[in-house]
């Protein structure tokens, strides 16, 4: 017989006579069955020679061993978590995967049978991993291939089910060439595009190959990506997790200089569902030849004689704001429409292309475990490596107080400070460390920890930060729960960084003052917002503005940096016009940086401020010196905000024609106020024949300025 875990075995090696008691209990007294008169009962002899008495293949328990590793593959780039599986770990137990040891930083073991790493970077392929109580040999073991790397990724690795998300896969000897072709659950990206990364840079260590592809439609969930080449196929498990998303959607100019053919396709930002009887215009031309009408696939393809090699084209539909593309170079646009959210729009009781869900549902997560301090006993939790208050109850609002954040977007969205419910304190449950629970996005998100001191007493509350913890490459599924992450409490926020402001030409309608913003940038994933991230003065400023409660970029930081931000606005309420430098970085704290070269605020020439406009000429001006432009967008506001004519031109072109939409019915602005915002930007790697439209957004500058002016068409 098998015995269950737990029991107690007697070995004899004479008969033995066993007598076997029923006990019940109750009320908190055993009492031993009486049989009756049944008699006594059975009586059963052992012996350790007779068939089937005892099992001598009891299970035995290794002292030390690693049984799995939990997410059992990543990247070659190594940086994700996972959880190393096993038997006899201490507090001193170190972690190889293959021959790279994981840092001791980037160890947390969280009890004998766990323990939490970030994986240290490798070639593709199956490696041992092993495990080891410090210097202690004789703990040493090792779990045969007991982690894969895998010799490609995909960044995003989240999109829209609608389909639409380029994507960019980086690979390591994977030699991809124009027949490689690539699946997402089975079913094939488009516009398969090669190419060779340029070394290994700071978005893909280690990369030799590159592509991109668009994802195609799918459903709700993580997905195996596929790539096929002449020598087989290459599978990723969970490579990309499809979501409804209000992102992920990258429309824009691609594909080969212009020549005598051009293909526009017209789709709905809000769903990604083709735009049938879209209407494409070529240059400033509104007459039968040169309008065109998109198929019941949103596609329209114009073949002229000598239509190269650049053309103006707009694109406008029924209760759809237009969007206009100058001088484009190339033979392919992918235009997303912005359905008008107007009464006269309505049909079947709902806006043009907006569902009946009430709006777009963002798949998430839960991810629950504890923030780790250092310097605790073995598998025990340690004390908080932060000041007490000087006054500290309930009544007070001030508190010792810890909040779990998911890594910002961008460095510009500030700092938000957490409902009190979400903090985590010391009085927290907890065994190594203090319980937490947060939502985050699906994916591999990065998780990151702030500790301080919160004043609720106060409007708005203070929250002082003191000490942070970092955690890598979270594997989240979408309405699951991961448990046990543990963040380590093991970064001191305690560097300085000053930034010296050298802000734009100052004009009577503004700016006349600056906020400049400093965070962490942590590889491609995203910023650390940090609570003091954030200081302001009026221009000319006279003096440095200083930034104390930095991390110092060890323990998870090591790839990181400092990142930047400065904006020249106007008013208490920082408005245009404005001026904003988006991407400075450095890696060295306790300095002071310059930031300067601004790009100009713009001056719209045409049509004059507050005056009549045409509805077609517009032409644009600013100070000399500050940052060249790489890009004008107008913003052309009409009904009140609800239509909007998004118009993209090069950087050099300060005067342009619009085709005139009235002519052509109910496409274009709606007569009367309109308000005009231009933006001049500076994008890193520009180029317009490659634009998309993140490019469009303030997320894909460098540098820009914006002013807001009105008119009446």
């Amino acid at each position: 017989m098998r015995l269950p875990s737990g029991s107690i075995v007697l070995a004899l090696s004479l008969p033995v006579l066993v007598t076997v008691a029923c006990i019940a209990q109750g009320e908190g007294v055993l009492h031993l069955r009486d049989h009756g008169d049944a008699g006594p009962p059975p009586v059963t002899f052992l012996d350790a020679s007779s068939p089937g008495s005892f099992d001598a293949g009891l299970p035995t328990i290794a002292p030390h061993s690693v049984v799995a590793v939990d997410p059992a593959h990543g990247s070659f780039t190594g940086g994700a978590r996972a959880v190393v599986r096993g038997t006899g770990f201490t507090s001193t137990v170190r972690v190889w995967f293959g021959a790279n040891e994981v840092p001791s930083t980037d160890v947390v073991p969280l009890d004998p049978a766990h323990v939490q790493v970030v994986v240290p970077a490798g070639a593709p392929g199956l490696v041992d991993v092993a495990t080891q109580n410090g210097g202690d040999g004789s703990t040493r073991t090792t779990l045969p291939q007991g982690y894969l790397y895998d010799s490609f990724y995909v960044t995003p690795s989240t999109g829209p089910v609608a389909g639409g998300t380029l994507v960019r896969l980086f690979g390591d000897g994977t030699h991809w060439d124009s027949a490689t072709t690539v699946l997402i659950d089975g079913v094939p990206c488009t516009g398969v595009t090669i190419g060779v990364a340029a070394g290994a840079d700071a978005g893909a260590p280690g990369a030799t190959d590159t592509l991109t592809c668009r994802t195609p439609a799918g459903t709700t969930g993580s997905k195996t990506v596929r790539v096929v080449t002449a020598s087989g196929g290459t599978d990723l498990q969970d490579g990309f997790v499809y979501g409804d998303s209000d992102n992920g959607f990258s429309g824009g100019l691609s594909g080969n200089p212009l020549g005598t053919t051009l293909k526009v396709i017209a789709l709905n930002s809000f769903t990604s569902e083709a735009i049938a009887a879209a209407k494409v215009v070529l240059g400033t031309d509104v007459s039968a030849a040169g309008v065109y009408t998109a198929d019941q696939n949103g596609v329209v393809v114009a073949t002229r004689p000598n239509l190269g090699p650049t053309v103006t084209v707009t694109v406008a539909g029924h209760c759809f704001s237009p969007t206009t593309f100058v001088d484009v170079p190339v033979d392919t646009m992918t235009v997303y429409l912005d359905p008008i959210l107007s009464p006269t729009c309505v049909a079947n009781g709902q806006p043009t292309g907006v569902g009946t869900g009430g709006g777009t549902l963002v798949p998430r997560a839960t991810v629950k475990g504890q923030i780790v301090w250092p310097d605790g006993i073995e598998f025990q939790r340690g004390p908080w490596a932060i000041p007490f208050p000087s006054v500290s109850d309930a009544a007070s609002g001030i508190r010792r107080v810890a909040y779990v954040f998911e890594l910002g977007r961008t460095l510009t969205q500030g700092f938000r400070l957490p409902s009190v419910s979400s903090g985590v304190t010391p009085e927290a449950d907890g065994d190594v460390g203090y319980d937490f629970s947060t939502s985050t996005s699906v994916g591999t998100p990065t998780l990151y920890a702030l500790a301080g001191i919160e004043d609720r007493s106060v409007s708005p509350p203070l929250f002082t930060a003191y000490a942070m913890g970092i955690t890598p490459g979270v594997v989240t599924q979408s309405g699951a729960t991961v448990s046990d992450v543990l963040i380590p409490m093991n970064i001191p926020l305690d560097h300085a960084i000053a930034l010296d402001v050298d802000g734009p030409s100052l004009t009577p309608r503004g700016p006349d003052r600056v906020q400049a913003t400093v965070g962490v940038r942590v590889s491609t994933n995203g910023f650390v917002i940090l609570p003091i991230g954030t200081a302001s003065a009026l221009l000319p400023a006279t003096a440095p503005l200083s930034f104390v409660g930095l991390p110092p970029l060890v323990n998870g930081l090591e790839r990181a940096r400092y990142e930047m931000t400065a904006t020249a606005s106007t008013g208490d309420s920082h408005s245009p016009p404005l001026s904003v430098l988006a991407d400075f970085a450095t890696t060295t704290a306790g300095t002071t940086v310059t930031l300067g070269g601004f790009v100009q605020v713009p001056v719209l020439d045409t049509p004059a401020s507050n005056s009549d406009w045409n509805g077609q000429d517009l032409a644009v001006s600013a100070a000399p010196g500050g940052a060249a432009a790489d890009l004008t967008l107008f913003q052309i506001q009409s009904d009140g905000g609800l239509s909007t004519w998004t118009v993209v031109a090069p950087g050099a072109k300060t005067s342009l024609s619009l085709p005139d939409l009235s002519s052509l019915g109910d496409v274009g602005l709606t007569p009367g106020p309109v308000t005009l915002s231009v933006t001049r930007a500076q994008i890193n790697g520009f180029d317009y024949g490659a634009l998309t439209d993140n490019d469009l957004t303030t997320a894909g500058y460098t540098e820009y300025a914006t002013d807001v002016f009105q008119a009446h068409y």
